[in-house]
């Protein structure tokens, strides 16, 4: 069964996370690390689990969960993954990152794209996609069944959703998203999202103040 580690890298405290199980591959997904020790916390880790790094996940391409997707691929020849929706979002980075003071190495582009719906898998792991756009226009979640985790970028916070007043943000659209296809995972399934603590389903069910 898999296992999830966390790190709260860059100005933005975004949750860069490593999946993996009992094969010894894992997937990086969201890496936001912008400094070297940002870099090294994650390359050490991999290493002193006697990980191999397989799979390179971005949920979303806003500039904090994307940082590092230069230095992983420097690092582990892996390009990222996500859906061809987030494109444009990934090529915006370049032009906004210097105004918000951040270092930027520009990120390779996908070999292929994921679709809204199916799975992807490494080692012994199965990740059901959940296309679950409102915050950006072609956001992924990542479910796994086995281990009943939802790594869920900026959809579902502990008490709160991710913002939509950004560019291809929708509120309505991400409300519709997390009620119809977040909300019908199970109420003990732990949310580990792109910021802040982890939550459940069940939780923010009934404390939401955004969906309740």
């Amino acid at each position: 069964m898999a296992q999830i580690h966390s790190f709260i890298n860059n100005p933005y405290q975004e949750n860069t996370y490593i999946l993996y199980d009992d094969s010894g591959e894992c997937a990086i997904i969201d890496p936001g690390m912008e400094t070297a020790r940002e870099q090294n916390a994650v390359v050490n880790f991999i290493r002193d689990n006697h990980l191999k790094s397989v799979l390179l996940l971005n949920t979303h391409c806003h500039i904090d969960h994307v940082l590092g997707n230069k230095f992983i691929f420097d690092q582990y020849g892996l390009k990222p993954k996500f859906h061809i929706g987030e494109l444009s979002m990934l090529e915006a980075v370049i032009s906004y990152a210097p105004s918000m003071g951040i270092r930027y190495e520009v990120s390779p582009i996908p070999d292929e794209y994921l679709p809204e719906t199916g799975t992807i898998k490494f080692g012994n792991t199965d990740l059901q996609l959940i296309f679950a756009p409102g915050h950006s226009p072609a956001h992924l979640c990542f479910y796994d069944k086995e281990a009943n985790l939802l790594v869920g970028g900026d959809v579902l916070f502990r008490g709160s959703i991710g913002r939509t007043d950004l560019p291809g943000g929708n509120f309505s659209q991400l409300i519709d998203n997390i009620e119809q296809k977040l909300f019908t995972l199970p109420d003990d399934c732990t949310v580990y999202p792109g910021h802040g603590p982890k939550t459940t389903i069940g939780y923010e069910k009934q404390t939401n103040p955004f969906l309740t």
